[in-house]
């Protein structure tokens, strides 16, 4: 629970935050009388800002935050000489992003909400995000407070859920997926072509059965059932991610090829092709979202291939979707990698790579351009190895 003073009153209300965050200590209440100057510099000191005003004048102070937090005045700590960059290693500068984002993420996270019970904002113009809120949150018995961020990111969320986004064309029409929040959304589309063009593996004539692990919003399964494939079995531990992969599958009428399973990594049986596109980066995620991209200690990835070969059928293959980012980050070499297929007593019978296309690849600008810039996107071609 929050706690603060508005008035004569002591006023408490419940704390939800994505990120973990705690409940903050020092609270104050704000309006529109409040300056982007003094804000920024109460955030800085840890002091939440619960705002009392109208809506949009909380968005536009939200944006007025953001600019000072990109752009620290030249004599701030923050600007590092150029010669100091040179000199650093790539995880050196992976780590310092990591840090500058997450001092990012709390200064901005400072400006606070409340949203009532049945999830309406009782602020002047503010937008109706009952719907986006019930997606995100569920069912609320009581009012709580949020981050104007999060708050956000759940009506952006909300947005791609209600138009999709499209993955690829079947006999002339559009196949879109609808993520949910909490959920990757599978904006990087390079690997999607990959997985459409790449030739089945024989074993399936024979066993048309595949697994998708991890499946997140269900595409890779969308794409396996696209191909052809009689029974595919897609699994995910998490719940957000399992209902929004049920809903997509129900949604393109692919139930009776498609089962979702909540499961961690296998389900107990075997499949003649097992595709899994784990978090490509071993770090450790600040958020629900982030657990489609931070894998700590690479735990998914070695889960994967560690039992991949008892999953198998004879002949069948498993298909890593894997990128390269992290041996450019200096986070894992390709040695590590290859060593952890050979300890799983899997061989590599073939691989295919694509270059990325996203925007930050070609952002020169980005922090990590250099890493990012050399990137590659690879489809692993597992097998058991023969004894």
């Amino acid at each position: 629970m929050l706690q603060w003073s508005e008035g004569d009153q002591i006023c408490s209300a419940k704390w939800h935050s994505e990120n973990g965050i705690a409940p903050h200590q020092k609270i104050q209440i704000v309006d529109d009388t409040l300056t982007a100057d003094i804000a920024y510099r109460l955030a800085c000191e840890g002091t939440a800002l619960l705002y009392r005003g109208d809506f949009q004048n909380a968005r536009q102070l939200l944006q007025a935050l953001v600019r000072r937090v990109d752009k620290p005045s030249k004599k701030s700590k923050r600007v590092e000489k150029v010669e100091k960059e040179k000199t650093r290693t790539p995880i050196d500068l992976f780590n310092l992003h990591r840090l500058s984002q997450s001092q990012r993420a709390r200064i901005l996270g400072m400006l606070l909400i409340q949203i009532n019970a049945d999830h309406s904002i009782s602020l002047r113009r503010a937008p109706d995000v009952a719907q986006a809120c019930l997606e995100a949150y569920g069912r609320c018995a009581e009012s709580y407070v949020v981050s104007l961020r999060e708050l956000l990111g759940v009506i952006s969320a909300h947005e791609w859920r209600k138009n999709g986004v499209q993955v690829l064309t079947r006999d002339d029409e559009e196949i879109r997926i609808y993520p949910h929040y909490g959920v990757f959304s599978p904006v990087r589309g390079e690997y999607i072509d990959l997985l459409l063009k790449v030739p089945l593996p024989n074993a399936l004539q024979k066993n048309s059965v595949a697994f998708d692990i991890g499946t997140g919003t269900g595409v890779l399964s969308v794409v396996l059932a696209v191909r052809g494939i009689s029974q595919i079995v897609a699994t995910d531990s998490d719940q957000r991610a399992v209902i929004c992969a049920q809903e997509n599958i129900e949604r393109l009428g692919l139930s009776s090829q498609v089962q979702i399973m909540k499961t961690h990594l296998f389900p107990d049986e075997k499949a003649a092709l097992i595709v899994c596109n784990p978090p490509w980066l071993p770090a450790r995620p600040s958020s629900s979202l982030e657990h489609a991209v931070y894998d700590p200690g690479s735990q998914m990835l070695k889960g994967f291939l560690s039992n991949l070969k008892m999953h198998l059928l004879p002949e069948g293959e498993g298909w890593l979707i894997l990128s390269d980012l992290a041996e450019h980050l200096g986070l894992r070499t390709r040695e590590e990698l290859l060593e952890w297929i050979e300890q799983a007593g899997l061989v590599v019978s073939r691989r295919q790579d694509t270059k990325p296309v996203h925007q930050k690849a070609f952002d020169k600008t980005d922090p990590l351009y250099t890493a990012r810039s050399q990137e590659v996107t690879s489809l692993w071609h597992l097998r058991a190895k023969s004894t």
